[in-house]
Formats: structure tokens, C-alpha cells, sequence
């Protein structure tokens, strides 16, 4: 595209279609923004989570993809938030996110399945606004700090609960796959649990967690940092006891060690150790988050893009989290295009660490787009095409849905 025609109204630009092809489409810049929202669609595929694929239309000829995290009752949500959108032009992705979220306010708009309902039709938006304006998504949020973004994989065993397994494939995933960044579960069985239910850790559980994160942390070494999961599984004192029994160790973060509801007691667990703690998953909205970063309750803010608020509300977290020098590192168990959304928003923001990949063990994650290597060497090259810069293959979309549901229309 050629930007200096923008200064001149009547200038002529393409439109790309969805394989990347220019549609030939000739307007001027004021009619370029007539453009209107048709339809929204969703289907779930069987991954190894239900992922919720959304689908824009518009009368530009032009669609957009994007994921609402976990199936569950999203697209019943989405069809709900469908009258309030068609219409609408996708361009105004700001305004159009506000209108969602007042206009479901009575149902629970600020968190839970609202907002990821809402968060998947806002990241479709951002691929849908990104073709109709030839630039990547990560242009929308203003441009980007880095060509491609970092990957950790999160990593399992048979015997989740064995640290010398835990620290073979944590050998395995770096020297055979290539990652320099790797994520374990803590909150696994020790064998020597009395009442999982008070969320009280007694003296050998915790050993036994330490040596998961003694075998992993030493057996990779330097050539690959590693963060551990505990699934806000432990009480206050519990977690306390954990992450100082930890600091022994080279751990990159220690994940949501107590519920995430009450962020004084976060604060309190974050401050009492020299542990990394991150936490952010199951908080919503930069509401949501507010507390946990001007609170200094974490280490590490880690919220998930396609379950929180979309794009440009993770990007907005992510500002807040840069005014106190807190670094981002985004959940993810998504598809490509979720994965994808999440790494756009980290070539956006300066204080990136890294993007959750959840898929590593299912070999056909990829086969959802056309693109190919969408991850080299545990990093993710940021595309140039315009929106996400990922175009969904129906054939594998089709071969993967989820009982009962069916394809997109087209």
C-alpha cells in the first residue's frame, strides 16, 4: 500500500482478501470506512482445549478471525452479543469493545465467559481492521519492539508427579525442540497429602514440589529458564513456606500459589519471598488487574488475551504493569490464532516476556492455518501480512470440531 496516497482523499488503495490476494477494491479514503459488520460466527474445535473460533463478517468481502478461551457456553454468548454489533463498523474496535461489555453489564460483563465472548470478537476485529487497512494487528496497538516474540512451553510427563520425569522432558523439549523457556505443574500429587481440600501443604509435599523444581532448574541448567504452576491450589501460610523453600532455586516464576480472589493475601505471598511470583490468568479486564500491579502484588503479570479482554485490553494492562517496571508474560492454551493475537500484542508492548505455547504434544495444531513454522527455535516470528497475518484451513478446522458442532458459513 502506498501510505503517501493517504494524504489525498481520492487516492486509490487494494484491499487484501483473506488468502492474502488483493481484491482489487477501489475507493476513496472516506469510503474506505463504510464498511459494515454482517455477521458473526463460532465453532469449537476439539483441541486439547475446546477452542472457541470466532468469525467476523462484514459487506467489505473482507473477514477476520479470532478465539474466546474454553468452549463452554461462549458461542450461546456470542450469538447474544451478535445484535449488538452488526452494523457496526469493525474499525472502531474501542468503541465497539465498550458497547459490548455495557450493553451485557446486567449478565456479568466484567468478568467470567462475557468477556471472553467478548474478547474473541475483539480479536477478530483486530484481523478484520488490519486487512480492511493493509498492516498487522500489531500496528493497531502502534507499532512494534521486536520482530518476533518468545514462547515458553508448557510441559507434561506421564508421572507429572516424578521429578526425574519432570527433568527428562524438560531436557527433551530443549535439546530436541529448541526451547529456552519451559513451564511445569506444581500442583500434582505427592503421595503424602492428607485433605487436598484446606489447601494446607504439610512439610513433605513441599519438599516434594522443591525437588521437582531442584531436578528441572538444575538438569536445563542455563540454557533454559523455568517457571512452575501451582493453579491457586495452596493456602496463604502454604504458599508462603513453598516459594521460600524455592529461592534456593534459579525459578523463573512461581504461578497463582493461592486463589486468586483476595489480593491483599496475594500481596502479602508476592513480598514475603524472593521468589517470582506471577499471577493474572483468572483476573479480568485492566480493572481486574489494577490492584494486583499498584499493590506491587506481583512479579509478573500474566494475564490471557483471548479470556481477559481482548487485544487492546491486555495492551492496556500492559501499560499500567510498565508504570511499576512488571513485565508481562501472557497465559495461553490456544490455537494458532489465539497464540497468534497473544504474540501481536507482545510485539506491541515494550515489557513482553514471554507467550504461553499449551500444544507442544498435539501434532496437528499447526494444520488449523495455512502459515507454517509458526514457532522456530521457541520464538514466534511476528508476520507482516495485515491483521493476525494467519489464514484458517477449513479442511483441518472441519476434521477437528468438536461433537455436534458445525463449519463456518461462508
Amino acid at each position: 500500500m502506498n501510505y503517501a496516497n493517504l494524504r489525498d482523499p481520492n487516492a486509490e488503495y487494494t484491499m487484501r482478501d483473506l488468502s492474502g490476494e488483493t481484491m482489487g477494491l477501489t475507493e476513496s479514503r472516506g469510503e474506505r470506512r463504510d464498511v459494515e459488520i454482517t455477521d458473526v460466527q463460532t465453532v469449537i474445535v476439539d483441541g486439547n482445549y475446546p477452542w472457541t473460533l470466532v468469525r467476523v463478517y462484514t459487506d467489505a468481502g473482507v473477514a477476520g478471525n479470532g478465539e474466546a478461551y474454553w468452549g463452554g457456553a461462549i458461542p450461546e454468548i456470542i450469538e447474544r452479543l451478535k445484535p449488538f454489533i452488526v452494523g457496526e463498523n469493525p474499525l472502531d474496535i474501542d468503541r465497539l469493545y465498550e458497547h459490548m461489555v455495557q450493553k451485557m453489564s446486567g449478565e456479568g460483563s466484567v468478568a467470567g465467559k462475557d468477556i471472553a465472548a467478548i474478547s474473541g470478537i475483539e480479536l477478530a476485529l483486530h484481523d478484520v481492521a488490519g486487512k480492511i487497512l493493509d498492516v498487522p494487528a500489531y500496528q493497531l496497538l502502534g507499532g512494534k519492539y521486536r520482530d518476533e516474540v518468545r514462547t515458553y512451553c508448557d510441559c507434561h510427563t506421564e508421572e507429572e508427579a516424578d521429578p526425574e520425569a519432570c527433568a527428562d522432558e524438560a531436557e527433551r523439549v530443549v535439546d530436541e525442540l529448541g526451547y529456552d523457556a519451559l513451564k511445569f505443574d506444581l500442583d500434582v500429587p505427592s503421595g503424602h497429602e492428607k485433605d487436598r481440600a484446606n489447601r494446607h501443604l504439610r512439610q513433605p509435599e513441599i519438599e516434594h514440589k522443591a525437588e521437582i523444581v531442584k531436578r528441572v532448574t538444575e538438569r536445563v541448567g542455563d540454557k533454559a529458564d523455568a517457571a512452575f504452576d501451582c493453579h491457586w491450589a495452596f493456602a496463604s501460610g502454604s504458599a508462603k513456606r513453598l516459594a521460600r523453600e524455592l529461592e534456593q532455586y534459579d525459578v523463573w516464576w512461581l504461578e497463582d500459589p493461592v486463589p486468586p480472589e483476595n489480593h491483599d493475601v496475594q500481596r502479602e505471598v508476592t513480598q514475603s519471598t524472593g521468589t517470582p511470583i506471577a499471577v493474572g490468568e483468572n483476573v479480568y479486564r485492566t480493572h481486574g488487574q489494577r490492584q494486583l500491579i499498584t499493590d506491587q502484588a506481583v512479579d509478573i503479570i500474566a494475564p490471557d488475551c483471548p479470556k481477559v479482554g481482548g487485544m487492546r485490553e491486555t495492551a492496556k494492562i500492559a501499560t499500567l504493569a510498565d508504570m511499576f517496571y512488571v513485565p508481562v508474560a501472557m497465559h495461553n492454551v490456544s490455537s494458532p490464532i489465539g497464540t497468534m493475537a497473544s504474540a501481536q500484542v507482545g510485539a506491541a508492548i515494550p515489557n513482553a516476556l514471554a507467550v504461553e505455547y499449551h500444544s507442544y504434544e498435539l501434532g496437528w495444531w499447526e494444520d488449523l492455518v495455512e502459515e507454517d513454522d509458526l514457532i522456530q527455535d521457541g520464538y514466534m516470528p511476528i508476520p507482516e501480512e495485515p491483521g493476525l497475518g494467519l489464514t484458517l484451513d477449513f479442511d483441518a478446522v472441519e476434521e477437528h470440531l468438536a461433537d455436534g458442532q458445525e463449519l463456518f458459513d461462508e
